[in-house]
């Protein structure tokens, strides 16, 4: 029987009465990409956007580049980061560039106002100036670069989807997707990179492979050098203030989680030995955030003993809207069932 690719997964509510519905759909899947439980179409065809950079780090790792040039857990992290544009951010995407012999000007990845401001509902001081480093996606540049370098290929086009790096990425994503690469629709991403689509099952498979860390059978330790790196600093990862932080200070050493533009989360779960993806139809990220945790609460990752109020993703669970006086006007609340598959 064919299944409705979306559901209602959240809604936003005013006066105590429903005012808007956010539809999506939610897959859970173990280490054999059987799944377990879902929402909506667990296979619709979602692009992947940031949630594949670790993936797309795979290639690096392969070649030993991050022992070649000296890539501490920090810069490892900072491959795999949709970072907020923080010192702490920008100072080692700055270094990971100079042990590659590379500086901003070799970047593709383009200049936007850091993350750290709307997150934080702040404007940028005045006269105020950014560069390709506050790009959240500069690390993961920084990662391309240096593999160019290492194996001696073209710096100026290292985004074009037919250089020998992109080419290496897509199988890699293809490989830890269990895909065959052109089963993988490809269009360009925010940082001007290749980015793919997948069903939605086969990149909460990647992120449960990446929650396994070492014990994957393909990849062994350099998928378990991933998991730690982001899940030791998830502060790089993500930023002050930010979701994927929150997450994996959830459940430290055990939840590896990446969020991605419009409204897309993974997460993998060590212990539980499965991977969960989520996506919003209308690419709405304020629901987002209540539709992860609601999957999170269903599967038993969250007991229903403990009281989200206590863990660091409480102000994302149910939270309040708010009108321009902040006053509550409403909340946003999750309203699927998941099913077993």
């Amino acid at each position: 029987m064919a299944l409705v690719p979306f559901v209602p997964l959240v809604e936003a509510t005013r006066g105590g009465h429903t005012e808007s519905i956010h539809h999506g759909a939610v897959a859970v899947v173990n280490v054999r990409g059987e799944v377990l439980y879902h929402a909506g179409d667990p296979d619709f065809l979602t692009f992947t956007r940031s949630t594949i950079k670790p993936f797309q780090a795979l290639p690096f790792l392969q070649g030993g580049g991050h022992e070649r040039f000296g890539f501490d857990t920090r810069e490892l992290a900072l491959l795999c980061a949709s970072h907020s544009g923080e010192a702490m951010h920008t100072g080692i995407v700055e270094r990971m560039l100079h042990k590659a012999g590379c500086g901003e000007s070799h970047l593709r990845c383009g200049c936007h106002v850091p993350i750290y401001y709307p997150t934080h509902d702040k404007a940028p001081d005045a006269g105020a100036s950014f560069n390709q480093l506050h790009n959240n996606c500069s690390g993961k540049h920084a990662g391309f670069l240096a593999y160019c370098v290492q194996h001696g290929a073209p710096l100026d086009d290292y985004v074009n989807p037919a250089h020998p790096l992109q080419q290496a990425v897509q199988q890699s994503l293809a490989d830890v997707a269990g895909l065959a690469p052109d089963a993988m629709p490809m269009g360009i991403d925010g940082c001007s990179a290749p980015n793919f689509a997948l069903p939605l099952s086969r990149l909460a498979l990647a992120y449960a492979r990446l929650a396994q860390g070492g014990r994957d059978p393909v990849y062994g330790h350099l998928m378990g050098d991933l998991f730690d790196a982001m899940t030791l600093h998830p502060e790089l990862v993500s930023g002050t203030g930010r979701s994927d932080l929150a997450f994996m200070q959830a459940a430290p050493g055990d939840w590896v989680a990446k969020v991605g533009a419009e409204a897309v989360q993974a997460i993998g779960i060590r212990s539980m030995g499965i991977g969960i993806a989520v996506k919003i139809a209308d690419g709405s990220a304020r629901a987002l955030l209540p539709a992860a945790i609601a999957a999170l609460r269903q599967i038993g990752a969250i007991g229903t003993s403990d009281p989200i109020n206590n863990t660091p993703l409480a102000s994302w669970a149910n939270p309040h809207v708010n009108n321009f006086r902040g006053v509550p006007t409403g909340d946003l609340r999750a309203v699927f069932a998941l099913s077993k598959h």
